[in-house]
């Protein structure tokens, strides 16, 4: 039987290697990340990264950007103990919280400008995204950004057929075993809940935002970046 630590350990080396080999994008969707925060976040900005897991990716996008607090969320103690050393390159204080990340916006009260939330918010069922966005809506400041990259269904496509479409891109993700990449699509299986565009623009105009934008769709249009504002 392995241990916590291990199933950790094991899952945390498929993800780098997704990570290293680009198989979703990180490159692309991170430098959009890094261009908007430099052209459009204000001075010193406050940066919520939700469910930041080890904040590699975050942490790269940040350097160079005027950022004045980092502020990381996620579940897993392992991913945050990794995250300290990513985030050790920001010049800006930055602080750590280990919790569920809907718990946390649910509880929140302190100020931010920025709300990044990557490939998280889909594991929320779709009655749950609704309360979450509403109270990102309203911790954000009026010129706050609040920017996502999640799962995204095509038009007139389900869940189903989603699943089905990202089993079909084994081929184009050949860096992974075959036991690696039946990790991946048993854990999508299980936990993903992906919206349409106009699911997420729905989504974001009932929680309060006055307009959404898309900014990038991953090659394989599985998932894309999405930007709301008041």
């Amino acid at each position: 039987m392995s241990t916590d630590q291990e199933l950790f350990a094991a899952g945390l080396a498929i993800y780098q290697k997704i990570v290293r080999e680009n198989l979703m994008f990180h490159r692309e969707v991170y430098g959009k990340l890094h261009d908007i925060l430099v052209r459009e976040a204000p001075k010193q900005f406050r940066f919520l990264d939700v469910a930041c897991g080890t904040a590699s990716s975050s942490a790269a996008a940040l350097i160079g950007t005027d950022i004045g607090r980092y502020i990381g969320i996620d579940i897993s103690t392992q991913s945050l103990d990794v995250a300290k050393q990513a985030l050790a390159m920001l010049p800006c204080p930055v602080e750590l919280r280990c919790q569920n990340f809907a718990d946390a916006i649910d509880q929140w009260s302190e100020p931010v400008d920025v709300v990044w939330v990557g490939m998280s918010l889909h594991h929320l069922p779709s009655a749950e995204k609704l309360p979450f966005m509403q109270r990102i809506r309203a911790i954000l400041p009026r010129n706050g950004l609040f920017l996502i990259w999640e799962p995204t269904l095509l038009e007139d496509e389900d869940r189903a057929a989603w699943l089905d479409r990202f089993t079909a891109i084994r081929t184009e993700w050949s860096a992974l075993t075959d036991e690696e990449f039946a990790a991946v699509d048993t854990h999508i299986r299980a936990a993903d809940y992906p919206e349409s565009k106009a699911d997420w623009a729905a989504l974001g105009n009932s929680a309060g935002f006055g307009r959404m934008e898309e900014l990038y769709m991953m090659a394989s249009r599985m998932g894309r970046v999405y930007k709301y504002q008041n």
